[in-house]
């Protein structure tokens, strides 16, 4: 089965918006545990207006005493800050992904053009502690062949393109869905694992979860902006059934 991992940033960014500690993004990893979710992605960055080093290490702490079968996944560019708390928790996987001045969220993967010796040497490393590595990237076969030389285990795909052409309408999502098909296809080739993450939700999910070799989603928006109404270990668990099919 697909595996869900759940990012949990959402939560930490409402909690930000008052301050102080309420609502708790641990007890969301609780409950999303309790749910069957077994992944728990954070992307800490470096002005901490979501997820901050300190739930990192909370979360990862409560994970290695109590849900040890849960993965941890955690999202970043790879600056030094985020290095070294990520060598410090060594979680199950660790996500690069590169960041632009200003952005919201992510709004690309790596361009294949980016320097890959900085990027190999830092792989390597985090490889080392025993830290599964994925690149961020767009579904393309220059981003996809950028990464098996950067010495990646998994590639996770940019999926927000797919995302808009499903809101557009079967047509184009199916032009879309292909597109990331091929992608996939040429990266299990090439041994990469493949994961995928960005505006995936209830809906175009149905269609995505066929795409070949898929090996887990990191869904965070949409699953948390859903819970608002139906509730947090509802919203896990019909996500869930989605992945099952």
């Amino acid at each position: 089965m697909i595996k869900l991992s759940v990012n949990v940033n959402k939560v930490a960014t409402v909690r930000n918006s008052r301050g102080g500690d309420y609502p708790s993004v641990l007890e969301a990893v609780r409950t999303c545990v309790a749910a069957g979710a077994p992944g728990i992605t954070m992307h800490p960055r470096g002005d901490e207006r979501h997820i901050r080093r300190s739930d990192v290490r909370e979360i990862a702490a409560w994970l290695r005493e109590r849900a040890a079968g849960v993965e941890l996944n955690i999202e970043g560019d790879p600056r030094a800050d985020w290095l070294e708390l990520v060598h410090e928790i060594t979680p199950t996987q660790a996500t690069l992904v590169p960041v632009r001045a200003g952005e919201i969220t992510s709004e690309a993967g790596w361009s294949p053009a980016t320097d890959a010796g900085e990027l190999r040497a830092i792989v390597q490393e985090l490889q080392a502690r025993g830290i599964r590595v994925s690149l961020f990237v767009d579904p393309e076969t220059a981003a996809i062949d950028w990464a098996k030389t950067i010495g990646g285990d998994r590639v996770e795909l940019y999926t927000e393109p797919f995302a808009r052409a499903f809101e557009r309408g079967p047509v184009e999502a199916g032009a879309s869905f292909a597109r990331y098909v091929r992608a996939a296809e040429h990266a299990h080739a090439c041994g990469l694992g493949i994961n995928a993450g960005h505006d995936l939700d209830l809906d175009n999910l149905v269609l995505f979860r066929g795409l070949p070799h898929l090996d887990e989603v990191s869904i965070g928006h949409a699953l948390i902006g859903r819970a608002i109404f139906d509730g947090l270990d509802h919203v896990v668990r019909a996500y869930l059934d989605v992945l099952r099919g």
